[in-house]
């Protein structure tokens, strides 16, 4: 789909570098248990180092997408069937803004903070001026019904996809982007990191090592 072109594209970098700092941040070997919650594949192919990967989805992954190193659950992130710390790490990308309401978001942030041991998860900044779903600077800062009634004709997204109004509203309905003071409460004891652009906040990185 050329939207998901556009995605890899423009967030390649940032993807890059953002997995060398895991990598720094945490010793991984082949050892190591992840749970990458709404993860895929091609996102593990940035590291040299090969950790068991639990690659968990709401939707099922194809026989033909499936690699051999990598085990694959289809399960909701707010609703996990694992035991408390049946992980070292629980990680995810760009996914908690996507879970809808903030309760929803709760349930989400316990459950990865309850199997794992240690946490990595990045979500964009709610303040940055680009809305890197939409690919649209501001019109996230606009009121929900303008944000109806421009994503479809005055947005990339819309322009590339061309969706009815019934995706326009299902997108901007799941979409629930957070600050620095929410997170802070969803992950009570952990770290807060920022990725900048521009000196601007982009997006946010929490994390939660054993050593702290």
């Amino acid at each position: 789909m050329r939207i998901h072109r556009v995605y890899a594209v423009l967030t390649r970098g940032f993807r890059r570098r953002r997995m060398a700092r895991f990598a720094a941040t945490f010793p991984l070997s082949a050892n190591t248990t992840i749970l990458d919650v709404g993860g895929t594949a091609s996102n593990w192919e940035l590291l040299e180092a090969r950790p068991a990967i639990t690659l968990l989805n709401t939707h099922p992954v194809a026989a033909a997408d499936r690699h051999s190193r990598f085990q694959y659950v289809e399960a909701s992130g707010t609703d996990l069937d694992f035991p408390d710390a049946s992980f070292d790490i629980a990680f995810s990308n760009s996914v908690i803004e996507h879970v809808g309401s903030r309760a929803a978001q709760r349930r989400f942030a316990a459950e990865l903070l309850r199997v794992a041991r240690e946490i990595w998860l990045q979500t964009p900044a709610r303040r940055f001026f680009f809305e890197p779903h939409l690919l649209t600077p501001f019109i996230h800062f606009l009121p929900p019904r303008w944000q109806r009634r421009l994503a479809r004709n005055f947005s990339v997204w819309g322009w590339l996809t061309r969706p009815s109004p019934d995706a326009v509203e299902r997108m901007l309905a799941e979409l629930n982007l957070l600050d620095a003071e929410t997170l802070r409460g969803l992950f009570p004891g952990c770290e807060l990191q920022r990725e900048r652009f521009l000196g601007f906040t982009k997006a946010f990185v929490v994390v939660r090592t054993e050593r702290e």
